[in-house]
């Protein structure tokens, strides 16, 4: 019986060796199918924001497009227009958070109510936030920026995503993140987790801005489609150092800075909507 212990002592080591050549690429390798990503926004990057509309063909906008989005919103660009603010109806609806990896996104499930574009009513379907700002304002890049996207189901209405632009600078905590910090805390790095919040108002986002700059762009990720009606909020909200860290912590460290590079202008309108406005 000791023989056999001994012998059993002596293979051990090599035993475990031959474990670890045969199980150890098997572990990288799922660590590496579990890290995979799509698209990121490193500059150099083989799958950064340049390189967008080379990974897959669907994704052909995000290189070759021509209302591409964002875009600098300055003077000489913007025809002023006065005008009431849109008609905007938001309800209490059940609602998500979700880690998609490059952002933090709230989706509603049901009907969180709508806003009234150009005759046409705009259902609320998801909120996510960019950190710095993805669209500037005369070459000004805020701290925080969050789209809150619409779509329609009219089948006779050719542009049926509106998304709607509210810019943040270092301030006050805003009070809408300050109810989802511990709910995103429970997500943070953590790719596709989701988490329910029950129900929730996208009224406590408050956007009172009876001014906004309006234009036809695109989504800001891929696949880029275009044909989306961009409404940016002239007023700058506030948030605070430590929600915006939270928010970058949260997603994985590609998309710590979210926001794509600034796009051709291409001659495009850019309007400035509101009572009274002016440059």
């Amino acid at each position: 019986m000791k023989s056999k212990h001994k012998s059993f002592y002596i293979l051990a080591p090599f035993l475990i060796v031959i474990c670890l050549i045969l199980l150890g690429p098997k572990s990288v390798n799922a660590q590496e199918v579990e890290d995979e990503r799509e698209f990121d926004y490193l500059a150099k990057s083989e799958k950064g924001p340049r390189k967008w509309g080379e990974i897959r063909k669907e994704w052909a906008a995000c290189n070759r497009g021509t209302m591409q989005s964002p875009i600098d919103m300055s003077h000489e660009r913007v025809r002023i227009i006065s005008s009431k603010p849109d008609k905007r109806i938001y309800k209490v609806c059940n609602a998500t958070v979700r880690n998609r990896g490059h952002d933090i996104q709230i989706q509603w499930h049901g009907d969180a109510g709508s806003i009234l574009i150009n005759g046409t009513n705009y259902s609320l379907r998801y909120a996510h936030w960019h950190s710095p700002s993805e669209h500037t304002i005369h070459g000004r890049r805020y701290d925080m920026e969050l789209h809150l996207v619409h779509t329609s189901t009219d089948p006779n209405v050719r542009n049926n995503i509106a998304v709607v632009g509210v810019f943040y600078k270092i301030g006050k905590p805003d009070k809408f993140l300050s109810k989802l910090m511990t709910n995103i805390s429970s997500i943070t790095d953590r790719r596709d987790k989701e988490k329910t919040l029950g129900m929730i108002d996208p009224n406590d986002i408050k956007l009172r801005s009876k001014r906004y700059y309006r234009y036809m762009g695109s989504l800001t990720d891929p696949p880029c489609t275009e044909g989306v009606i961009w409404t940016i909020n002239k007023n700058v909200k506030t948030v605070s150092r430590d929600q915006v860290k939270l928010l970058r912590e949260a997603v994985h460290d590609y998309a710590e800075e979210n926001a794509r590079p600034l796009q051709p202008h291409n001659s495009r309108d850019v309007y400035l909507y509101g009572p009274g406005v002016t440059n």
